[in-house]
């Protein structure tokens, strides 16, 4: 994997690290099923200080902004009904949540999930959330410029800690659509 491990204190593949990841996470890794192997997703030990994207690239290197990715949970909503999902975008882009993600969930309404309800429903930590793990019912949508990258940078399920993932990975998550623009400037 041509991933910057060197630069983090620990680096493991996941299925060696389960013990550092959020149950629903763990779970996924232990029961991976897609053609990139479980081994070669890696777990990174980071401190939960750094957890967010601007303030983790000023102390791990601004290089690694480039090959980051966010991962959010949004609500659409159409008549009383609320459908949640993920979207995974590069970090130097934002989720077109009221035009791409509205759309494709059929929604007439869209908007970030409650901090709440993203980590109720995910069982994860706020600034931590990751596609890998989400409940197999949720759409995950993908950028098509995070499936081109050789490898990804992504949250882990916690604060502490990221997720080193082979960008093609990501099309294969329960529930995965890979779109174009869904990350825009």
């Amino acid at each position: 994997m041509d991933a910057p491990i060197g630069r983090f204190d620990t680096a493991l593949p996941a299925p060696d690290a389960l013990d550092e990841l959020t149950g629903p996470v763990a779970d996924a890794v232990r029961h991976w099923r897609g053609s990139v192997p479980a081994e070669q997703i890696v777990y990174v030990d980071t401190d939960p200080q750094w957890a967010d994207t601007a303030v983790f690239v000023q102390h791990y290197g601004q290089e690694l902004l480039e090959r980051s990715a966010n991962c959010v949970v949004v609500a659409g909503r159409r008549g009383g009904e609320t459908t949640l999902a993920a979207c995974v975008v590069l970090s130097t882009t934002r989720a077109d949540v009221n035009g791409v993600v509205r759309r494709q969930l059929g929604a007439r309404k869209a908007s970030f999930a409650a901090m709440d309800v993203a980590t109720g429903e995910t069982g994860m930590e706020y600034g931590g959330i990751t596609p890998i793990g989400l409940p197999e019912a949720w759409p995950v949508l993908v950028d098509s410029a995070v499936v081109d990258l050789p490898y990804v940078l992504v949250g882990s399920g916690r604060r502490r800690g990221k997720l080193l993932v082979p960008g093609k990975a990501f099309a294969e998550l329960p529930g995965a659509v890979v779109l174009e623009g869904l990350g825009v400037a």
